[in-house]
């Protein structure tokens, strides 16, 4: 039984609020929906890189630590290796090469090496922010990416949110937070932690915004493997439709061919021909 003054049950109280506001992120709420583009995985995918390698080298850092050490479990939770997995999958094998890290995420990045460094303490809340979600409702991200990007049922792609080593989620959540419950902090240490905590959320949120502001731009995506459609959003000079109104349009475009060739005096010679004879056919019908 838990006790209210419990390091988890004053996280779960105190970041109540973050949470809800976190889940009703655009970013987030359009992956529930299947609204998740490809290109917009790969990118978070990359973010997600880049804050656990943060995360899980201060871990290895404080590995020892008493204010850190129960909570060490690196054959059942880290995610480095499963998310070099997910970057190979969607980048190729030089993915190192392609890849940066975004604005938001380096200023996450830091929060993390410093508090690894200086506040090891309160590496507690980043580290139960993130894969006490990864295993709760990271696990419906995974069915939904999976299912609206078409992803093989073999996994690739969403290695992130497999955990081969842990066999029931409940259970070791409980596990987790009982760890977390018997660490030796004074009330003022759990409060830093509680409030550290929400600043994880909200670092996480700055993540999503900014994904949410790239996805705006990646306005049109490919459908069943067709043609990109342009769906009123973002530079119209990329749909290539739009584009070969703004002659823009290579010689490949399927839209700009069938534009060049509706242009040919002897194709309008025809399409004339048949509006006339439509025409007097609607003509006749009508008297």
């Amino acid at each position: 039984a838990c006790s209210p003054m419990d390091l988890s049950e004053l996280l779960k109280e105190g970041t109540k609020e973050s949470h809800d506001r976190a889940e009703n992120t655009q970013f987030v709420k359009d992956f529930l929906k299947g609204r998740i583009k490809r290109e917009l995985f790969k990118l978070a995918t990359v973010a997600l890189h880049f804050t656990y390698s943060a995360l899980e080298e201060e871990m290895e850092r404080n590995k020892d630590n008493p204010v850190f050490a129960p909570l060490y479990f690196p054959v059942e939770l880290h995610r480095r290796e499963a998310l070099a997995k997910d970057l190979k999958y969607f980048y190729g094998e030089d993915w190192k090469e392609k890849i940066q890290c975004s604005e938001a995420t380096q200023q996450y990045v830091d929060r993390i090496h410093h508090v690894g460094q200086h506040e090891p303490e309160l590496l507690v809340a980043h580290a139960y922010t993130r894969y006490m979600g990864d295993l709760s409702g990271g696990q419906v991200l995974k069915k939904v990416a999976q299912r609206a990007l078409k992803l093989p049922s073999t996994e690739e792609g969403i290695q992130f949110y497999v955990f081969d080593n842990i066999s029931n989620a409940q259970q070791f959540k409980q596990l987790y937070r009982a760890r977390m419950n018997a660490l030796d902090f004074d009330k003022n240490t759990k409060e830093r932690i509680v409030e550290e905590a929400n600043k994880a959320f909200r670092f996480n949120m700055q993540v999503f915004d900014e994904l949410d502001k790239i996805g705006r731009s990646l306005a049109e995506e490919a459908q069943d493997g067709g043609f990109p459609v342009h769906d009123g959003k973002g530079d119209i000079r990329k749909c290539p439709y739009y584009a070969d109104k703004l002659g823009m349009a290579g010689p490949g475009c399927p839209f700009h061919a069938a534009v060049g060739l509706a242009r040919q005096p002897l194709v309008q010679l025809v399409l004339a021909a048949c509006v006339a004879v439509a025409a007097g056919a609607a003509a006749w019908y009508i008297l």
